[in-house]
Formats: structure tokens, sequence, C-alpha cells
């Protein structure tokens, strides 16, 4: 696949998912990979791409002008994204482009090797310290001016990539009206240089979505989210809800909940999320109503070479963490049934738990699904779907395998004992009408 195979992705009629330009689905598996244009050589940078291609993501969330010193330490090729104007400051409106392997040229190669894997670059023009310093190195080189200019020139560069889909913000908030002025030149820029090809969301502060800054805006064409990486089962799906409740209408998701392997609170002797806690906010975000999701995993996002008590292993070897792996099964389950129709819904639930055991449920007109995260009984509301009988079984997200449990009539409260329990023993209890014949999850037929 190339570039010119590729579709632009809108949004939905409904206004609640993402979908390609022929109208077909299509659900957000992304990967966290902050540093991709800063700190991989074009080797590393197509053995990254293709191992997350291989794993059936579908985005990768990556910035311009990185995270880590992104003005001041150069890339692989010794090259900067931006040269200094007359006064000694890297200036957004002078970007590098001389010569061969130039930081842009490198940011074109990798949008293309993506391209060619069907992947699509959540691309972050800058990371939030640039404009807003906070904390992180910045330094703070934004203002409404040459914001516009910096987004015009992105925007007109890759107007006919059709795999982008622009991210404003980098984790900082918009405080004074220079912060926001300089976000919405920004985006007003890359519409005028890709002239409106590409859609827009904003990436948040930790514990915050987009809609709480700029969700009125026209130019959001998504929420996002970030549930973050303070607490053990931070309830994502009350954030998530909140969204799904706004008007205007819009499509939301968590991109950037708990990293897998992060220290839990940012610090290591709280111990690290694992894949269980990462498929927890996977499948309670989706359920709750987001059109996708963001994994990540805290090596590969800052593609760390030199291993610590903070960054415990190589991105290499974290590239094949199990929770990595096991995010196919979430979107093979998504898209084994009718995509646009799905809605959240807590009434199937008869009765729930609180924090970690909480049950989230969601479907369509006749099917439904409902995640128990610790393998506890899910009491159900029958009725609820079409269907005077359901077939029931139990979805593994470990694995992907399909249990039949057996027929149920469709009415009353029926009680449903998951195969194991306990933690790390989270399970999915699928119901469909039993005039139906839907075909069971299979990663083998993600495209």
């Amino acid at each position: 696949m190339d570039n010119e195979q590729m579709q632009h992705l809108r949004i939905s009629e409904n206004r609640r998912f993402l979908v390609k330009e022929d109208g077909s689905p299509f659900f957000w598996l992304a990967d966290t990979a902050w540093e991709l244009f800063h700190r991989l050589n074009r080797e590393e940078a197509d053995y990254y791409l293709t191992k997350r291609a291989e794993q059936k993501f579908t985005v990768i969330q990556a910035v311009a002008l990185g995270e880590v010193d992104g003005l001041n330490v150069e890339n692989p090729y010794g090259r900067l994204p931006l040269l200094k104007n007359s006064s000694g400051q890297y200036d957004p409106t002078l970007p590098d482009v001389s010569g061969d392997y130039s930081y842009w040229d490198h940011v074109d190669y990798i949008i293309d090797k993506a391209a060619s894997l069907g992947l699509y670059i959540a691309l972050l023009p800058t990371w939030g310290d640039k404009f807003n310093k906070a904390w992180g190195k910045g330094p703070v080189i934004f203002d409404e001016d040459n914001a516009r200019v910096y987004g015009r020139w992105l925007g007109q560069r890759y107007k006919d990539k059709p795999n982008i889909v622009w991210v404003l913000g980098g984790d900082r908030p918009l405080i004074t009206s220079r912060h926001f002025g300089v976000i919405n030149s920004m985006a007003e820029g890359l519409a005028e240089g890709d002239e409106g090809r590409h859609i827009k969301t904003f990436h948040p502060v930790g514990g915050h979505s987009s809609s709480y800054h700029v969700h009125e805006e026209e130019w959001l064409d998504f929420n996002m989210l970030q549930s973050g990486h303070g607490a053990l089962n931070t309830p994502n799906y009350d954030m998530v809800r909140k969204d799904y409740d706004l008007l205007p209408v819009k499509p939301t998701l968590d991109g950037e909940p708990c990293y897998e392997d992060h220290p839990i609170g940012f610090k290591e002797a709280n111990g690290y999320f694992d894949a269980a806690d990462v498929r927890k906010a996977a499948y309670w975000a989706v359920f709750a109503g987001a059109a996708g999701h963001t994994y990540g995993h805290h090596c590969v996002w800052r593609m760390c070479t030199e291993p610590s008590s903070y960054f415990v292993m190589r991105w290499q070897d974290a590239l094949m963490r199990p929770g990595a792996s096991q995010m196919q099964y979430l979107r093979a389950l998504i898209e084994s049934r009718p995509y646009l129709e799905r809605i959240p819904d807590q009434s199937l639930i008869a009765e729930n738990y609180d924090g970690a055991n909480h049950l989230r449920a969601t479907r369509g007109g006749d099917y439904a699904f409902i995640y128990s995260p610790n393998g506890l009984m899910i009491k159900v509301n029958m009725g609820i779907i079409f269907g005077h009988t359901v077939k029931a079984y139990w979805y593994d997200p470990r694995n992907g395998s399909t249990t039949p449990i057996g027929e149920y009539e469709n009415r009353g409260v029926r009680s449903f004992m998951p195969p194991s329990g306990g933690r790390g023993n989270d399970w999915v209890l699928i119901l469909d009408d039993a005039s139906k014949d839907y075909p069971m999850p299979d990663v083998d037929s993600l495209k």
C-alpha cells in the first residue's frame, strides 16, 4: 500500500466514530511513539512500524518537534528541525530542509513508510512545552503569528498524504490567552496549508480531555482525553462518558491511558502498570463509547536504549510486551459486529461493582459485549437486544479465543460466571441474537 491507496479519515454521519472516505468504519488503535521522528534512524523506524503493523495497530502517535529536547538534540543523522533567527532563537518559520537527509526529509520517509504498511500517523506539530513550558525542556518558541506560519507550512508539506491526522496540544494545559491563540492559529494554519483535508484533535494534559479547552472550536473534529499514569484503576470510562454526552456531538477516545511498564504514579517504588491494567483501560474506554483507543509502552514512546528503574527495558524488547500484542483482540472484537450502530449501555448490567471490578457494557441492536476486569459474575438484564433467544460466548482478551456458553431465552435477569477469576482474568461476555450468524472475532481478518 502507498499514500495513493490510503484514504483520508472523516467523522461518521452520526458523529460518534471515525470512518474512511468511502464511509467504511475505522477503528483507531494507536501506539504511542512520541519520539519516533527524533530518535530512530530509518532502519529502526522500518522495524518499529513493521512490527506495529503486524500487531494490527492502525495509528502511530508521533511528534514533529519532540518532547526530549527536540529543538537542541539532533536526530540520528545529525539534523535539527529548525534554524535560528537573527535573535539566535529557534524559529518555527525557518524549518531546516537543506541538503540530503534533512530532519523533515526523515519525517517524510517515516510517513511514507507508515502508509506502505497501512498505518496512519497522528502527527503532533510540536510538543506542548514549546508554547507552554510548564515543565520539560522547552524553550517556548511559539506565538500566534509564527504558529500560523508553521502550521500552514506543515499543512502544505503533507496535504497530499492521506495518512495524516493532526493532533494539536502536546500534554500541556491552555491557561493564558496566548496559549489559546497559539493553538487556534496553528489549527487555522494547518487548514490553510492542507486545504482542510485532514481531521484534527487535541492532546491534553493528564486527567483532562480536549473538551475541557476546545470542544466548541470548529477545527476540533474529535476529542482526545488523557486518563494518564497517576493511579491504578483510573475510571477513564467516566471521562469518555462525559465527552459522549456533550453537544455538539463529537467522537472521543483515550489518547494516553496508563502505559505498560510505566511507574504507577510516576514512582518506581509503587510498581508498574502491567498488561492487565492496559487491557482494562482499553475495554473500559471503548465500551463506554470511545471511537478507538491508544496503547502506550513507557519505553517505546521515548525509544529507550539505556534501561533504568524508570525506563525498564530497551524499546525493541518493549515492542513485544503482552499488552501491546493483546490490543489487536479488542480491535477484532469490535470489528466483528455492526460497527456504526454501537452504543454504550449500562442498563444491560443488573448489578455492578465498584473500582477495579467495575463492569462496562456496549451493544448494537442485536448484540452486546460486557467486560468483567477480574472475572466476577455478570448479571444481565436480558431483553435489551433483539431476538427471542440469544447465543452467549466468553471472549478472552488475553488471547482472542471465543468459547460458546449456550443459548438462552432473552428475558429476565440471567447470571453468567466467567471461566476464571482474579487479577488478570478479564473476560468479555458476548450476547448475540440467535437468529444472526455473526462470525467470531478473528485477528486474521483484520486489514
